[in-house]
């Protein structure tokens, strides 16, 4: 009899194997609602349960054990989603792992922890990670001078930044805002918390902030910035020995021959650019192209470029879409000229026509950074005052997606380099 029990044992075991399931999460044209399914791949992390991402089949899918936990979460959370066997799922690791299709899989392992650097002061304007990982249900820290300056940053894996000036000009809205009683109120409070963290500037204080976060992103950090902080944030590290601040904004003229002394070697993805000295002009350099473009929103679009999954799996993660055409949006810093855009950088997304780089990403010490242009994918000019943008309308936003594909990078398995 114990025979008889121990063979239907096996055989009961073999049965449950055989039958063990996945869920898969689709994330192509048929998905429901793609930015919830972010937030089902970091929630299924959180619980310790490792998620495969699916690079390049069927729009960057997510697979993952079956448990009736994470079953009922894709059904309260409105995602699309099937349960199939292992075998399936066996044949789909085996489809991909074929040396002749571009896929592969990427096992994200740990959910990241995440900071937005962001005031604490409400401000009229919003902010398109914010909304997107409100949206997604995935959580965040805010932080911003007083915690950076402190030393928190290595506490965090993935950093964001996004409606910040970073060379101490408060974003150049004195000219058009002085008078408003929002900008008053950020010159007063911002210049306090400069006097009270020690530095007898704002300028000082941001390139302190700046420093900081150049060291976290050279340890090990992933940076992702978008709007005014990409472009100001190079600046504020090429010009750290000068003033470039107008007597508006700090007090003293700045220094008349600024641009001849811009040390470019110390940027993270621009070179060659020049500064925008005049306090009447929206703008802090020439590597924002707003102003210049000719571009109409009716042929504002870029193309996501398509990366090998299994030579440059960091760039095919970060490009993971179900389209590959986006159409445009603008910002304080709508895209990046091409031209000054550092050879070594990896472009991402361009609008080849207007010579425009739009999604760059690069390598720092041992950490890495994105930039991306533009205020928010799915509000094309986002005025100041705008009310924000209500994601319920855009649960399939391709713009919004190259975002959430950089919140889930940080969680991947590092692989060997091919060689």
């Amino acid at each position: 009899m114990k025979k008889y029990a121990f063979l239907l044992s096996v055989l009961v075991l073999s049965i449950m194997n055989v039958y063990a399931s996945y869920v898969f999460i689709p994330m192509d044209k048929t998905q429901k609602n793609h930015l919830k399914a972010y937030g089902i791949a970091y929630w299924t992390l959180q619980q310790e349960v490792e998620v495969s991402w699916l690079l390049n089949y069927r729009g960057g899918s997510f697979m993952f054990k079956h448990h009736p936990l994470l079953e009922g979460e894709c059904v309260v959370r409105g995602v699309s989603y099937s349960i199939i066997a292992d075998l399936q799922a066996d044949a789909i690791l085996m489809e991909i792992s074929d040396p002749a299709v571009n896929m592969d899989e990427m096992r994200l392992q740990k959910a990241p922890r995440i900071a937005v650097y962001t005031p604490k002061s409400k401000l009229p304007w919003d902010d398109a990670v914010t909304l997107a990982l409100t949206y997604a249900e995935i959580p965040y820290d805010i932080v911003y001078d007083e915690e950076v300056i402190g030393g928190v940053l290595p506490l965090y894996d993935w950093l964001h930044l996004h409606h910040e000036d970073f060379t101490g000009q408060y974003g150049k809205f004195w000219a058009a805002y002085r008078n408003a009683a929002w900008y008053r109120e950020d010159v007063e409070k911002t210049e306090a918390m400069a006097a009270s963290l020690g530095f007898s500037k704002v300028s000082h204080l941001k390139r302190a902030v700046a420093h900081k976060i150049r060291d976290f992103t050279a340890g090990g950090g992933y940076l992702f910035a978008m709007c005014s902080a990409p472009d100001s944030y190079d600046i504020a590290l090429a010009a750290e020995n000068l003033d470039i601040c107008d007597i508006m904004f700090d007090g003293d003229p700045a220094s008349p021959d600024a641009n001849d002394h811009l040390e470019y070697h110390k940027c993270f993805a621009f070179t060659d650019f020049s500064l925008i000295t005049n306090p009447y002009e929206y703008e802090v350099s020439n590597i924002d192209v707003t102003t210049t473009r000719k571009v109409t929103m009716a042929n504002d679009f870029f193309t996501i470029f398509d990366f090998s999954a299994k030579w440059d799996p960091v760039p095919s993660m970060l490009t993971q879409n179900h389209e590959r055409v986006i159409k445009g949006f603008m910002g304080q810093t709508t895209a990046f000229n091409k031209d000054f855009v550092k050879s070594n950088v990896i472009l991402m997304g361009e609008n080849k026509v207007a010579n425009e780089a739009r999604y760059i990403h690069g390598i720092f010490g041992k950490g890495t950074w994105t930039f991306y242009g533009g205020h928010d994918p799915e509000d094309y000019q986002h005025l100041v005052g705008d009310p924000p943008t209500d994601l319920n309308m855009y649960p399939n936003s391709p713009g919004y997606r190259l975002i959430l594909n950089n919140v889930l990078f940080p969680a991947a398995k590092k692989k060997k380099q091919k060689t």
